[in-house]
C-alpha cells in the first residue's frame, strides 16, 4: 500500500535523442504493490515531446494540465486538462506539448511497459 503525493516522487529526466524536455515520475509500480501495472506521470516542458514509437502493450493516458497533441496512427488529436486516451498495443504514437506552459499526463501501462 502507498499513499503519497506527486511532489514527493523524484522525477527522472528522459535523456534520449528522440525525446525533448520530458520528465517521468513513477508513482505506483510493482515495487509499491501493483504487481501487474505501473502508473507514471510525464511532464513535458515547453517544446517537449515523447518519442514517436510503438510497442506491444497498450496504455491509458489522462491529461492533468496544459495543452498538447497525441499523434496516433497518422492523426493528431488535441488534448487539454481532462482529456483522456487509450493507445492500443502496436499503434504508432507520440505526445507533444503545444503551449508555453507544462503539459502533464498520467500514463498507466502493464509492468512490461515500465522501464
Amino acid at each position: 500500500m502507498i499513499v503519497s503525493h506527486e511532489n514527493e516522487v523524484k522525477g527522472v529526466k528522459i535523456e534520449n535523442q528522440e525525446v525533448k524536455n520530458t520528465v517521468m515520475k513513477a508513482l505506483i509500480t510493482p515495487n509499491e504493490g501493483w504487481d501487474s501495472h505501473a502508473m507514471r506521470i510525464f511532464e513535458l516542458e515547453k517544446d517537449g515531446h515523447t518519442p514517436r514509437h510503438n510497442h506491444p502493450w497498450p496504455h491509458i493516458n489522462y491529461i492533468v494540465e496544459g495543452k498538447g497533441t497525441l499523434f496516433l496512427e497518422g492523426e493528431y488529436h488535441k488534448l487539454k486538462a481532462g482529456s483522456f486516451a487509450y493507445v492500443p498495443s502496436g499503434k504508432m504514437h507520440q505526445f507533444k506539448n503545444t503551449s508555453e506552459d507544462n503539459f502533464k499526463f498520467i500514463c498507466i501501462v502493464p509492468k512490461e511497459g515500465h522501464k
